[in-house]
């Protein structure tokens, strides 16, 4: 009985989609999506810059798909 109300409310959770950001519709809002993408990416650069290279979080924050494994 327990796994059946486990296993219904797992899949009820696939119900319901995760809610999203709308695309831009404007010139202004495209500019400030990509300026807060700008803003975010040049953070998490400087961020890892000073980050030690030998720990799991610079593992997990700082390499991108493609980067050369060490």
């Amino acid at each position: 009985m327990t796994a059946l109300a486990l296993t219904a409310l797992t899949l009820g959770a696939c119900a319901f989609p995760a809610p999203y950001e709308a695309d831009p519709t404007s010139p202004y809002q495209w500019e400030r999506r990509q300026e807060g993408i700008e803003r975010r990416e040049a953070e998490r650069v400087r961020l890892c810059a000073i980050m030690n290279k030998d720990t799991e979080r610079y593992e997990r924050d700082c390499t991108r798909p493609g980067d050369p494994v060490r």
